[in-house]
């Protein structure tokens, strides 16, 4: 996710905390119409099977779409301005045009779709995979042949089961459709799709891990270099990239990429699927465009804040592997990249949870660290031993049996796992604690000078 400075000028800052709120490049205006929604059935009212999905354009051309080529397909990527939707954020257009396209040596090219959603309080790619699983499909195949890959594996998460059969199922549709294949959607180009179930493990999540995991091995991240468009899935070029980032592709090259570049701002470009649950009387998944201010997917999407704005705590903007940020930050935030970015946080999955004031915040960090001390893989040092330090130094200050020096301890702590391991899991693991500490400060301060214990 990079460096999480303060890049923006204070000056491009929301003006108001209302629904209208000027950005540094332009208003925004409202909501998402239907008619510009690339998930048409995200709530699943609508047929889920392949003539429900054909109804509502996925598998459209798709054939035309392919015999147009891989260059073609990867410039309206690029054009559109797709970034990541799984967290990281990097150009979707550039990662695929890494994929080699001289298959000489004969090794054959792979395509790897991390559905395994594990990250606490996210939930958007389980409504893509239970209630628009064609729209995924379609976009393996799109995606799959701009890579010239010879198969895609859909790797997802155990324990969603449910999802797991509904996948399937639209494999087996698509398969006895002619959409998989030999001659996929008769489009000349044969390609194949599987499906994976993981075990639990929320590290095979990380890219190298999930690797691992295919090959059938314990899922521990690489070592990189080599990046996986070299030496990948069995030594061969491989991209892994998420549900959404795919699903939405097809979408994408069929109206354009400068129509999916006029929604958001500069650098923060499309719709993207936002949850929004936590203490709110409306918890949802609701597609919107990027740079959506906080305040409107709180209020408009999510019911409010139970017991209103005033009762708020905190938001976690994105899974909880971020920075949470104040209520005063969250009035005036926009969910994009460089939106949050400027209150030294992430937009993450855009799966943000609001916290209201009856909740115990250090209480709610504990648990966040608790939660990655016991994912961590432990091949890395830092994370190994710094991550039970940090819940261990936290579980104390949840009592307040600490002293204020600990505090400044517990973030020189965080920074030392940060940047440090061979993953994004220990900078995933810091960051929650360093926000409570530069956001909530006063609270642990105050919890440890009211501390009651064996002594004075």
């Amino acid at each position: 996710l990079g460096s999480l400075r303060r890049v923006l000028p204070s000056a491009t800052r929301a003006a108001a905390r209302g629904l209208q709120v000027q950005s540094a490049r332009r208003a925004y205006s409202g909501g998402l119409a239907d008619q510009d929604r690339i998930f048409q059935n995200i709530y699943g009212e609508h047929d889920t099977s392949i003539k429900g999905a054909m109804s509502r354009g996925d598998w459209h051309q798709t054939d035309k779409i392919v015999q147009k080529g891989w260059s073609w397909i990867i410039n309206e990527i690029k054009a559109s301005g797709l970034r990541g939707r799984g967290g990281a954020g990097f150009p979707t257009g550039l990662k695929y045009s890494f994929m080699p396209k001289d298959q000489s040596d004969g090794r054959p090219s792979y395509l790897v779709v991390n559905a395994d959603e594990s990250e606490p309080c996210t939930c958007k790619d389980r409504e893509i995979l239970r209630n628009e699983p064609h729209k995924l499909l379609d976009g393996c195949l799109v995606v799959g042949s701009a890579m010239l890959a010879k198969a895609a594996y859909i790797y997802i998460r155990g324990e969603y089961y449910d999802e797991y059969v509904a996948l399937e199922t639209a494999v087996q549709e698509a398969y006895k459709e002619g959409k998989l294949g030999k001659n996929a959607c008769g489009s000349g180009y044969d390609f194949d799709v599987y499906v994976h179930r993981g075990a639990g493990a929320y590290i095979c999540g990380e890219e190298t891990a999930m690797i691992e995991s295919l090959e059938g091995k314990q899922g521990k991240p690489r070592l990189k270099p080599p990046f996986p468009a070299n030496v990948g899935l069995w030594g061969c070029p491989t991209t892994v990239t998420n549900v959404e980032t795919v699903a939405v592709v097809p979408t994408i090259v069929r109206r354009g990429g400068s129509w999916f570049a006029a929604f958001g701002r500069d650098n923060n470009k499309g719709t993207k699927l936002f949850n929004v649950g936590g203490n709110v009387n409306n918890p949802c998944t609701i597609e919107e465009e990027m740079g959506v201010p906080m305040r409107v997917l709180i209020e408009k999407h999510g019911g409010g804040v139970k017991g209103g704005w005033d009762k708020l705590q905190a938001v976690i903007p994105g899974g909880v592997s971020v920075p949470m940020v104040t209520p005063e930050m969250a009035g005036e935030a926009l969910m994009d990249f460089d939106g949050l970015r400027e209150y030294k946080t992430a937009l993450g999955t855009g799966s943000m949870t609001v916290i209201d004031k009856d909740q115990d915040i250090i209480n709610v960090v504990t648990r966040i660290s608790s939660f990655f001390k016991h994912e961590s893989c432990g091949q890395c040092t830092p994370c190994r031993e710094g991550c039970v330090w940090m819940w261990s130094i936290l579980q104390r200050m949840t009592a307040g049996n600490a002293s204020l020096g600990e505090i400044d301890m517990l973030d020189e702590l965080s920074r030392q796992i940060e940047g440090h391991t061979i993953c994004a899991l220990g900078d995933a693991a810091a960051w929650p604690v360093q926000g409570l500490i530069r956001n909530f400060r006063p609270q642990l301060e105050e919890r440890i000078n009211s501390f009651k214990g064996f002594s004075n």
